[in-house]
């Protein structure tokens, strides 16, 4: 009897650890990283906070940032305006919390344009190999050859020209078409490696077509690498339209924005430094908040670093 009892098996009990031989899928362990990373969840704030500024300023501020009086010239914190007044009299912190719009606005819609052009030319560069990989890999290396500033402002000098113009078009598309070259080279070298793998073999053996292969086998799985790098990309086009816009070339007219608050203000910055600092600091915040998120998820995704 003490034999039988030492030798039965003792079954876990009822509402315990069900999953805990479960294996998780790529996703669910970059979730469980991503949950534990500090630096995951403090760019996810601070992110939350510029998109709910961009899509509903008046949360933040009732004041608008197109009331000017020349009476206020660089006055200090007073009531609503907590960041005091600029050279023209404007509200400062009415000024940057309407910037945010303009700067998410041409950032989103750049890495949108760029994520297309990165993944048509990476796709097909990676997957058909031969001529057109040749071909195309040469034409990412001219794209690369050519000054990103440069291009910017000759291209967006050209787009923008005309009465009228906003600029906010002009910049969007300039950004997005000179901006897609590391895309498409991170998604042709997943593409290379996802090719490769079994499963990919055994879907062509079955008879898979190339449309197959690559939209329900190849793509889904060379896809993580690829949104790392367009996060990160949508911090830099934040930073290059604010650039542009303080050269004068991106964003004009009504239009509010980071790059020419902190362009109106760098020739007062010895008498009043506020309308100066606080654009910039919010610039930087949200790029560097895009730019760590970038880098959380590419933790979180790379078996390499786990």
């Amino acid at each position: 009897m003490n034999a039988l009892t030492a030798e039965t098996p003792v079954l876990p009990a009822a509402g315990g650890d069900r999953g805990a031989g479960k294996s998780r899928s790529l996703a669910a362990d970059a979730w469980h990283d991503l949950r534990r990373s500090k630096i995951f969840w403090a760019a996810l704030v601070i992110i939350t906070l510029v998109l709910l500024m961009a899509a509903f300023p008046q949360l933040f501020t009732s004041a608008d940032p197109h009331d000017c009086a020349l009476s206020r010239k660089h006055a200090g914190a007073s009531g609503g305006a907590i960041f005091g007044y600029d050279f023209q009299g404007c509200d400062v912190y009415a000024k940057t919390i309407y910037g945010a719009r303009y700067s998410i606005v041409v950032g989103v819609f750049a890495t949108l344009i760029a994520g297309v052009i990165g993944m048509a030319v990476g796709l097909a560069a990676g997957f058909f190999g031969g001529w057109l990989d040749a071909l195309l890999s040469r034409f990412v290396d001219v794209m690369l050859a050519v000054p990103f500033l440069l291009g910017a402002i000759v291209l967006a000098k050209r787009l923008g020209a005309g009465a009228g113009n906003d600029g906010v078009l002009a910049v969007t598309v300039t950004l997005g078409v000179l901006g897609w070259t590391t895309a498409a080279r991170v998604m042709r070298s997943s593409v290379i490696q996802a090719k490769s793998q079994d499963y990919v073999a055994a879907a062509r053996m079955l008879g898979a077509g190339s449309g197959r292969l690559v939209f329900r086998h190849i793509l889904p799985n060379a896809v993580a690498p690829y949104v790392v790098v367009l996060t990160i990309l949508l911090g830099i086009n934040i930073a290059s339209e604010a650039t542009l816009s303080f050269l004068g070339i991106g964003l004009k007219g009504d239009a509010v924005s980071w790059g020419i608050s902190i362009s109106e203000a760098t020739g007062y910055v010895r008498v009043a430094a506020g309308p100066l600092i606080w654009p910039s600091v919010f610039l930087a915040a949200t790029v560097l908040a895009f730019i760590m998120l970038g880098d959380a998820v590419r933790d979180a995704f790379d078996p390499k670093l786990r």
